[in-house]
Formats: C-alpha cells, structure tokens, sequence
C-alpha cells in the first residue's frame, strides 16, 4: 500500500499567515500574475476558511488547486498550479469575476 502523492514543490510561496481570505487572494493573485503557467504556488495560511476558498478561488479563476501541501506550524499549506489562461477577478474584490458587474452598474 502506497502513501498520497507527494504534491509539487514551490515555484513561489504566499504567507497568509493571520491574514483573513480577502486579503490573502488578493496577494496570491498578485504573487500568481508573476508566475509561468504550470508552475505551483504554496500558500501558507491561518485562516480556517481557506480550505473551502482556495479551491472555490480557483474554480472560478480558472486556477488549479492541488491540495494540502503540509502542515507549517498552526498554519496549512495548500498548493496551486498557475493557469495559462487565467480568468480575471475585479480589483478589489477577488471573489468576484472582472467580467461581472456591481448591481449599481447595471
């Protein structure tokens, strides 16, 4: 019997640690913007929210998530592959697709 599979290693690394959501996908967004397509970002984080929103996060920007990378401390590490065609969120509001629009815009 075999162990899980060891995920990829770091091209890049995001401490989100004490950061709440919010604020950490709009630094990995950021951090990501940099990175190559295929390469991997480890995110670092406290947040207990975070194992529900990076996966959602990536769903809707089109973004990989690969899973728990490690435990770091009182922090998880989660591990996500960088996208060659990445869906644009708004500026401010990285939970949300640049192509949508605020209510008070229609």
């Amino acid at each position: 019997m075999s162990g899980p599979t060891p995920l990829p290693g770091p091209g890049s690394v995001v401490d989100g640690t004490g950061l709440v959501c919010v604020v950490l996908l709009i630094r990995l967004r950021d951090r990501i913007a940099e990175r190559p397509a295929g390469s991997v970002v480890h995110v670092i984080t406290t947040d207990p929210a975070a194992p529900l929103d990076l996966p959602a996060w990536c769903h809707l920007t089109g973004h990989t998530y690969l899973g728990t990378a490690e435990a770091h401390g009182d922090a998880v590490v989660h591990a996500v592959r960088v996208s060659a065609d990445p869906r644009a969120t708004c500026a401010d509001r990285p939970w949300h697709s640049a192509d949508s629009q605020r209510p008070e815009q229609l």
